[in-house]
């Protein structure tokens, strides 16, 4: 198994070794292990394992008082910041392998395609350098780099993007926010 095959397993199966949407922070912790940062704050939490980032409510409906998971990423832009020995949870590495700073669009397309599914892009996206791309049959939505240089300024990204590299995998159950927007960070 390799880094893309849990890239695409996340596209298309919308969980992270069995675990996503309407899990709660128990079950995340013991499917990932215990080495996180949690920031909570206005009835949320935000668990950051590095490479993968939860965020839970207890306003799911039918689970008042329960802290479930509405929403996920997999952050692989990260990857060219911090390496993946210290990115990436040690569980993801034993089972995929080593994690490349960067994935291609491209090869995620394959690996995706190849497992049954389609990608459409989102055309209601207000990004300038960003294409997003919807996942058949799943909760996935894939943020792809498309300009290096958006505003025109003539400063490129100097952290080695490339266009066609995959940003971010994120997966969102709608939410009835009532407290600090905690919407997918970088």
């Amino acid at each position: 198994m390799s880094a893309l095959d849990f890239y695409a397993h996340v596209a298309t199966r919308s969980d992270v070794l069995g675990v996503g949407l309407g899990s709660g922070p128990d079950a995340w912790e013991a499917a990932l292990g215990g080495q996180f940062l949690d920031v909570p704050g206005g009835g949320f939490l935000r668990r950051d394992y590095g490479l993968v980032e939860i965020n839970f409510s207890a306003e799911q409906p039918g689970l008042e008082g329960q802290m479930s998971c509405f929403g996920f990423g997999v952050k692989i832009q990260r990857l060219l910041y911090v390496p993946s020995a210290d990115m990436v949870p040690s569980v993801l590495a034993r089972k995929y392998g080593d994690f490349a700073p960067t994935v291609r669009f491209d090869e995620l397309q394959a690996a995706i395609l190849a497992l049954g599914h389609t990608l459409e892009l989102d055309t209601d996206t207000t990004s300038r350098d960003m294409d997003c791309y919807r996942v058949s049959d799943s909760a996935a939505r894939i943020h792809v780099i498309s300009d290096l240089d958006p505003y025109g300024s003539g400063t490129p990204d100097p952290d080695r993007h490339q266009v066609g590299d995959v940003w971010s995998i994120d997966l969102w159950w709608p939410l009835p926010l009532k407290g600090p927007d905690v919407r997918p960070t970088s």
